[in-house]
């Protein structure tokens, strides 16, 4: 971390310890003194005022002009008046916020503030990384400030309450929405989900610097068949309880105050009626207090789905179920307050979801200062500060991994005689915003090719080529944009570029709008006609360094075999260019280390690395009946926690403490990691076990700890992890957390391929 961002990040009072997944305990949802004013409160609403709190609606109308006049603009302006709607979303700027609140507080008869909701994702107006960019940080302390510096300024237009974070775990590339989490991992996505939760919460939601955190997707919305956004995932207990999981009750525990139910069926019953998830897991054995919101339009789905008749039943099976609060249905102000009056839903019920809402209401100071976070000063002061886009460029270069470096052609000279830029995306300014981004300018990204340009010296040229566009048509439409297959008109002055230079940098990837929510992809190689792109540059230059922009794991056939250099730079926001040139440059040497696997073909998918052993593991005998492919390897194209650096470390066998431990014992495992190399650098040690039996079947291996440390040239350090039998217990076929007695391995490494295990046992009772 830079000066600059440490700095800041102290000055947002967010350097917060991180151990084990143990979170600091947060300021709790639940006191006495203001569960006695939501009593009264209660005490005085009527059922339609009751029902209103549920109702969140997208904003629809001038929320600066006059009172609307058509019909529909007009019912929600009344709606908003009479008190019959409690939440907003997608309301833009602290103006307009002010103006809807005031209607809320000073129209209605009981004066309760709403809740404004928005979907920053990776930054408001200062966009960060995308989140599964960030993730390849394994940074939690730049995570928690991108977290903190977006919750300043979206609170600052106004906004309450984010839809974030993700924390879906996602095995799959296809699923174009894997860009918005943190990977494969549980472990690595639990303490992910830990840092954007206290980054975007604080220490006290009451800040008017603070927003509430909302986990989403609940639950297994990353396990959809074949990859294909809301579709169904019938998944076991077991990877339920051991996977999907751990991020949500992580996070519960670290204080997110609320929670959105996934839109896909888990072994046929939708997430937003589905009993089980939402009131005996999450509200019942976890102790959930916060309240649980729908996706857009979900409780409607249930009727697609086919588990309900009509929108009345959907209302009647979603708040029975759980859910607390309808997005964009108008399921609950429709039929809620007559389905209380039949008793086809106990008032109760009701009582519980509205009490939830409230309670989070008052957490955010709303009943105290309603317009707190409604200052347009503040806002034009605050969005895209010059220290926040310092921040943005400093976490962006934490979050490049360089996966190839073939004779350590990077980093470059800045004094070169000559560069070719090439590639539509490295002039593009758009692209490394990303999806999800925000209240982003369109365009207003540091592209590839400015970053370089500001880095070189004075006597060096840089040509520029676009070589061949990525995606032709109108890129911002709502449908997806058709990718370029014929168009070779930029190919003979690319070349042209790559032989008078020394050396190429060739951007390939993806257009911002290729990942995301609807963008799921049965192809995710390179599209359209970059791999003959880079086969015509290479051929003329073979020195050609390839930049990859994306948002998911990608297949990068012939490129991955033949370029001498991939960097994989992701999408990375407003500072994009100059966080790529200063890992190209030497300006920063990069640390960062894939979250998901990157496939060799998407056949493979989808691959993670903690797969099971099956009966017929590698059997090393060149026998044909094992599970294996015939036409490709099962490893990936390159493995989870993997990336280089512009120095070498050597990571010694781990040593233990012990042979064995007892179920109340500490095991210290330790590594000595050395740099080896010319440069200081920063390495994760990640520490991985395997459970050799189990009453089921145990993946091969799962991370249990990571350590990221910075050493000088032939600086050695000690990296000690401690394990206990909690660190060792899954969710057993018993139905409960425990740590089973027997032989473990334990392995640390640079990536989840360590292969130098050593054995302890775990001792029973």
């Amino acid at each position: 971390m830079t000066y600059s961002a440490a700095r800041l990040l102290r000055s947002l009072l967010l350097a917060l310890p991180f151990a084990a997944l143990a979170p600091a305990a947060p300021a709790p949802l639940v006191d006495a003194a203001t569960e006695q004013r939501i009593d009264t409160l209660l005490a005085q609403m009527t059922v339609e005022e009751k029902v209103g709190q549920l109702h969140q609606l997208s904003n629809a109308f001038d929320t600066t002009g006059p009172v609307p006049e058509k019909p529909d603009e007009l019912a929600r302006y009344e709606a908003i008046r009479t008190g019959r709607t409690g939440s907003a979303l997608n309301v833009g700027g602290a103006a307009s916020v002010r103006r809807i609140q005031q209607l809320a507080v000073e129209g209605s008869r009981l004066h309760i503030p709403m809740i404004f909701g928005y979907d920053v994702i990776h930054g408001y107006r200062t966009i960060f990384p995308v989140p599964l960019a960030e993730a390849a940080s394994w940074d939690l302390d730049a995570i928690t400030l991108s977290a903190r510096i977006a919750a300043t300024e979206a609170a600052a237009a106004g906004v309450d309450w984010t839809f974030a974070p993700m924390v879906d775990i996602a095995r799959d590339a296809r699923w174009g929405r894997i860009m918005e989490g943190a990977g494969e991992d549980p472990y690595l996505g639990s303490a992910i989900a830990v840092a954007r939760v206290r980054g975007f919460q604080g220490p006290d939601l009451r800040s008017p610097d603070a927003v509430a955190a909302c986990l989403k997707h609940f639950a297994a919305y990353g396990f959809g068949e074949a990859g294909r956004d809301y579709n169904t995932a019938d998944l076991s207990e077991s990877t339920l309880q051991n996977v999907v999981l751990p991020p949500f009750r992580a996070a519960i525990a670290a204080g997110a105050a609320t929670v959105m139910s996934s839109f896909n069926d888990i072994g046929g019953l939708p997430a937003v009626v589905h009993t089980r998830l939402q009131r005996t897991i999450l509200k019942g054995e976890w102790r959930f207090p916060g309240f649980i919101v729908s996706d857009w339009g979900a409780i409607r789905e249930s009727l697609a789905h086919g588990v309900s008749v009509d929108l009345r039943d959907a209302a009647r099976l979603a708040l029975l179920s759980g859910n607390d609060m309808d997005m964009e249905s108008a399921a609950y102000s429709r039929h809620l307050a007559s389905l209380v009056a039949d008793g086809s839903v106990p008032a109760t019920s009701l009582d519980d979801a509205v009490r939830r809402i409230l309670r989070v209401k008052f957490a955010l100071g709303l009943f105290d200062d309603p317009y707190r976070r409604c200052d347009p000063a503040r806002e034009k002061r605050l969005l895209e500060a010059p220290e926040h886009l310092a921040a943005a460029r400093d976490v962006a270069r934490k979050s490049i991994v360089l996966l190839k470096n073939t004779g350590s052609l990077l980093p470059l000279d800045p004094k070169l005689r000559r560069i070719a830029v090439i590639g539509w995306l490295a002039g593009d300014k758009d692209t490394p915003l990303g999806n999800w981004r925000g209240q982003a300018r369109p365009d207003s990204a540091i592209s590839l090719l400015e970053g370089i340009r500001a880095a070189v010296g004075p006597r060096t040229v840089v040509d520029y080529a676009e070589g061949a566009k990525v995606t032709i048509g109108d890129r911002h439409a709502f449908m997806d944009s058709q990718y370029n297959t014929t168009d070779r008109s930029g190919f003979r002055a690319a070349v042209a570029a790559a032989r008078k230079a020394d050396v190429v940098v060739l951007a390939l990837g993806e257009d911002a709008w290729q990942t995301g929510e609807g963008r799921s992809q049965t192809d995710i190689g390179l599209k359209g006609l970059q791999q003959e792109l880079f086969a015509a540059v290479s051929a003329a230059n073979p020195r050609t360094i390839v930049v990859l922009m994306n948002g998911r794991p990608l297949v990068l056939g012939r490129v991955a075999e033949k370029a001498p250099v991939l960097v994989e730079a992701w999408h990375l926001g407003s500072q994009a260019g100059h966080a790529i040139a200063d890992v190209l440059f030497g300006q920063y040497n990069p640390s960062g280390k894939l979250p998901a696997s990157f496939p060799r073909t998407v056949g493979q998918c989808p691959i993670y690395y903690a797969h099971k052993n099956t009966g017929r593991p590698i059997p090393g005998d060149g026998r044909v009946f094992w599970s294996h492919y015939t036409d490709t390897l099962n490893t990936p194209l390159y493995p989870f926690g993997f990336g280089l650096s512009y120095t070498t470390f050597n990571l010694s066998a781990p040593r233990l403490s012990a042979t064995a431990i007892g179920p109340r014992e500490t095991l210290q495992v330790t590594a000595t990691v050395t740099n080896t190399g010319p440069r200081a650098g920063a390495e994760v040690v990640q520490l991985y076990t395997r459970d050799m039996v189990g009453s089921e079947t145990r993946p091969v291996k799962e991370l249990k700890g990571f350590r990221k440390i910075e050493l000088q040239p032939g600086e050695s350090r000690e990296v000690v992890f401690p394990i206990t039998s909690a660190d060792l217990a899954y969710f057993t076929p018993r139905g409960v957390w425990e740590a089973e007695p027997g032989e473990f391995q334990v392995f640390v490494g640079n990536s989840s391929e360590s292969d130098q295990p050593v054995t302890f046992t775990l001792r029973a009772e």
